[in-house]
C-alpha cells in the first residue's frame, strides 16, 4: 500500500519526512464504522443501548449503588422478619 510522505514543520527529530498513511487509518475507521452499524442492527440492540445507559449511570458511583443495594436488601430482610 502506498504511504505518502509530509514535510515536517520541525527539524529536532532526525527526519525532514513523517510517513503517514491516509488510505490504511481511512480503511480501519470505514471498517470500525462498518462494525459499529451492522452490531445496531442486532435483535439485542435495545437490550445493549439499555445496559449501555445502566452503566454509564452505576459506573462512577459503584460504591454508593452497592450501598445502596446492601441497605435495600438489609431493610427487605427486616421487613420480612417482622
Amino acid at each position: 500500500m502506498p504511504t505518502f510522505n509530509i514535510r515536517s514543520n520541525t527539524r529536532s527529530t532526525g527526519s525532514d519526512f513523517l510517513p503517514t498513511d491516509f488510505v490504511s487509518t481511512d480503511a480501519a475507521d470505514l471498517a470500525c464504522h462498518m462494525s459499529h452499524c451492522a452490531g445496531s442492527h442486532s435483535p439485542f440492540f435495545a437490550l445493549h443501548a439499555a445496559l449501555q445507559s445502566v452503566h454509564s449511570v452505576v459506573s462512577p458511583r459503584l460504591v454508593t449503588v452497592a450501598l445502596i443495594a446492601v441497605s435495600v436488601s438489609v431493610g427487605l430482610g427486616l421487613l420480612a422478619a417482622l
